[in-house]
């Protein structure tokens, strides 16, 4: 297996994954600032040209970094970071879903309209007259997720899992592209400071990263 990674919070999101599965798995780069994700090598494994990717060894490739936590997770069940009992594993997919539905689309689309418009602009449809308002939303959705999070040690409750990785992965990249959320939440800061201590969290942080640039 191969994994085509990048600078990018949804492939920093796999690569937190693994190192808290303690999974090693060879990684290509792709460098998503010249577009290479967009240029016809990579776009033979996925047309789609999003990171990341996992390339399997019969050639079938497999993109979306929760697609792939979900079938790593099938292969190397311990330790479980989307559930070990059907209760768990829907619990932890209905809040990964809240987060990314509610919260990091809407950070993700803003960057892309505004702090990241030269480099999409071309690549994507790009609505510039949106981001303000996509920013606005995704700080009212954290704020709707810190009410909910009260007596949660993470997102799914009292377990450690892939919505936990997901969350802390965007917040992470939204504060470094002018998009910090509240410090004053009173769930959501002492959350993303747990998650920050875990050493996983800074092993996933892509070697390229410099002071003061995109986390990813």
């Amino acid at each position: 297996m191969l994994i085509y990674d990048a600078l990018s919070p949804a492939p920093r999101a796999l690569r937190m994954y693994l190192a808290e599965k303690a999974l090693v798995l060879p990684l290509q780069q792709v460098n998503v600032f010249t577009g290479e994700n967009r240029e016809a090598p990579y776009l033979a494994h996925n047309p789609a040209g999003q990171t990341p990717a996992l390339l399997l060894d019969d050639g079938t490739c497999i993109a979306e970094s929760v697609a792939i936590m979900e079938y790593l997770e099938e292969l190397h069940p311990d330790p479980p970071l989307i559930g070990a009992t059907p209760r768990e594993r829907a619990q932890t997919r209905q809040w990964q879903r809240r987060v990314e539905l509610n919260i990091t689309e809407n950070i993700h689309n803003a960057y892309h309209y505004a702090e990241g418009l030269a480099r999409f602009r071309g690549r994507i449809p790009v609505e510039p007259g949106a981001a303000d308002g996509l920013k606005r939303i995704a700080q009212d959705r954290i704020a709707w997720l810190d009410r909910m999070l009260t007596g949660h040690t993470f997102i799914a409750g009292d377990r450690f899992s892939i919505a936990d990785v997901w969350l802390y992965a965007w917040l992470d990249f939204a504060q470094s592209v002018g998009q910090p959320f509240d410090p004053q939440l009173a769930n959501i800061a002492p959350w993303f400071a747990r998650i920050a201590a875990r050493p996983a969290a800074a092993a996933s942080l892509h070697a390229t990263c410099k002071p003061g640039g995109v986390r990813g």
